[in-house]
């Protein structure tokens, strides 16, 4: 009988009482499969229906919610995504998840006044909150802020160094943090074989960036093969989307051949998630025959480290050569500050100094190593010394060692 009536009591608490028992579990387990559906399954449309049902039972519980709105999104449904979001929001803005998830859906619909608006909000109950610091970062740069959007990314790197999602978003916007930039290069090549005299390589530019990406002029002299000549040139790397820009470029040059008479460079650079980058692009140079040139590279990057290798495949005079690079940088305190380590076999045809190479019948080998370091002094200043050695064939089974030291000036105004 006492057990009976401990059963009964139990039974009766627990219909006046559901969310004391089964109710809260249920809604959780609701919650976690849903999770578990969108992010294992990718099946949207079954987990909104589950976060529907939580909510029904728990109006209140916001991460439901807010996972009901990035699924709308997901799902292709913006606008059921902000609306949901919005609620989330409104119920708890002191909620870092609620502020950022409606700034990230309103800055995917380039909605950036609105962003600012919330991130705003968030940030006056939240003022250290990173990440709602850099969605602010990356919606500046979207409305073309890229002077503010550079200076808050890069003080948010300065204290936490190691982490890849900013060095990606703080290179990405270096070059546009400021509207000009004048740059001096020399190159400096010793021959220890091949030829009685060091090569010389110096270059003037000015870039201005404008609406549609950085645009650059160039001038190059050099002095090589006893000879002198110049070269004029000129790139940009247009912005085509949020996550795709393109670099183009055109060269000229009447002094064959010191520079090649045309090079000419097209690529496509997509700006993927976890801070990966790929390209894919051709190039092409003209001396007295044509050369054109295919590359693919894929960059990422990790903690304080960018990683790139990329490979070229060049066919002219009848023959293919193949070259390929690896290059690593390791980030001190800021984007324009690291120390470089590059390894590489064969030639590039976007190595300045030494592409006039290619201008050859034989398919010959060559090694290099170099490594670097640039810095940046009051973040207009930027400096850069690197220095490579390599082991040329620069005849059949005739090889040859040379010292390459490449400087670089940079003011940004």
């Amino acid at each position: 009988m006492k057990a009976l009536l401990i059963t009964l009591t139990f039974l009766a608490i627990a219909a006046w009482f559901p969310s004391l028992t089964f109710g809260q579990s249920s809604t959780e387990a609701d919650f976690q499969k849903a999770r578990e559906i969108a992010f294992e399954q990718k099946n949207y449309s079954q987990a909104i229906e589950l976060c529907k049902q939580v909510l029904q039972q728990d109006s209140q519980y916001i991460d439901a919610r807010i996972l009901l709105g990035r699924l709308h999104y997901w799902n292709g449904s913006p606008d059921s995504a902000i609306v949901e979001l919005e609620k989330a929001y409104r119920q708890m803005p002191a909620y870092e998840d609620a502020a950022q998830a409606l700034a990230n859906v309103l800055y995917f619909e380039k909605q950036y006044d609105e962003a600012l608006q919330y991130l705003a909000a968030g940030l006056s109950r939240l003022p250290q909150s990173r990440g709602l610091l850099t969605r602010k970062a990356t919606v500046l740069a979207g409305m073309a802020n890229y002077k503010q959007a550079y200076s808050l990314a890069d003080s948010l790197l300065a204290g936490d160094p190691s982490n890849d999602q900013l060095l990606a978003l703080t290179s990405q916007l270096r070059e546009y943090s400021y509207e000009n930039r004048i740059e001096l290069t020399y190159d400096y090549t010793y021959f220890e074989k091949q030829f009685g005299d060091a090569w010389h390589l110096a270059g003037i530019s000015y870039g201005r960036q404008t609406k549609i990406g950085p645009v650059t002029g160039r001038v190059s002299y050099a002095n090589r093969f006893a000879s002198k000549g110049w070269q004029f040139e000129a790139d940009a790397y247009p912005r085509l989307s949020r996550t795709v820009y393109a670099y183009t470029s055109f060269a000229y040059s009447a002094d064959l051949p010191i520079f090649s008479k045309v090079r000419a460079g097209l690529s496509l650079y997509a700006n993927l998630p976890k801070a990966w980058e790929v390209e894919g692009g051709a190039r092409f140079l003209r001396f007295d025959e044509s050369i054109w040139a295919y590359t693919f590279s894929v960059g990422k990057y990790i903690q304080n480290f960018w990683i790139n290798g990329r490979t070229y495949l060049t066919q002219g005079n009848n023959s293919v050569s193949n070259a390929y690079s690896l290059t690593t940088r390791y980030y001190l305190k800021s984007a324009d500050n690291y120390a470089s380590l590059i390894v590489g076999w064969g030639i590039s045809p976007d190595d300045r100094s030494q592409a006039v190479r290619l201008n050859s019948s034989e398919k010959l080998q060559t090694f290099r190593i170099g490594g670097g370091y640039r810095f940046a002094v009051a973040k207009r200043h930027i400096f850069s010394l690197n220095g490579t050695y390599e082991n040329v064939e620069y005849l059949p089974e005739t090889k040859g060692n040379q010292l390459n030291i490449s400087t670089l000036y940079q003011f940004r105004f």
